[in-house]
């Protein structure tokens, strides 16, 4: 008889790495359906469409005449969105100048002239900014970088009353803190994404 043979552990399988996709869709106003290329960049992580189409039915779909700054662009999905659904101005910073290559060829694409694409670092360009100037004022800094707090801080005085200002961060480290003139309005956690919008006070 032949002896039993041994089975060692397999061992566990590493976890896949998150790729982020290569195209997210604008989900709704005159660009409804339009492909945002999404690059293979580190930290590169775009709304997710669930949570996308809850901030924008908090703010109540249409923002025509909306003054609108997404501070870290990235694919643009924010302030494409919002360009979108009638904002007057959406003004884009993003740091990555492969990035902001991307965002200006989208912005000829759409015919997107309410879209101002500018390549800047977002803590100094918010400080040097107007106060109350937005309407509304779109966080989505990279999750790893610590910036969540610093931006929200940065972004309260740039919105005009009544604005409102959505930050985006990890669930693990959302920071509970609201910085004098703003005040919680609505949130949401999707999986490892801590959704937020604030609203200045009178």
């Amino acid at each position: 008889m032949k002896p039993a043979r041994e089975h060692s552990a397999r061992p566990p399988r590493p976890p896949r790495p998150t790729v982020p996709p290569g195209e997210v869709r604008l989900i709704g106003g005159q660009w409804k359906r339009s492909k945002l290329p999404v690059p293979d960049a580190p930290g590169l992580r775009p709304t997710p469409d669930r949570v996308r189409e809850t901030l924008f039915n908090w703010l109540g779909q249409d923002l025509s005449g909306w003054r609108v700054l997404d501070a870290f662009a990235g694919t643009g999905a924010l302030g494409f969105e919002a360009a979108s659904r009638g904002a007057a101005a959406s003004t884009l910073l993003e740091q990555d100048s492969r990035l902001v290559a991307g965002l200006l060829a989208v912005q000829q694409r759409l015919g997107a002239s309410a879209v101002t694409v500018l390549r800047a670092d977002a803590l100094a360009w918010m400080s040097r900014a107007p106060r109350a100037s937005f309407e509304l004022v779109l966080l989505d800094p990279p999750f790893d970088g610590g910036l969540a707090a610093p931006a929200l801080t940065a972004a309260a005085p740039l919105v005009a009353e009544r604005g409102f200002v959505y930050l985006e961060s990890a669930a693990a480290e959302a920071a509970r803190a609201c910085p004098a003139g703003l005040e919680p309005f609505r949130e949401l956690k999707a999986g490892a994404v801590m959704a937020r919008l604030f609203r200045r006070t009178p």
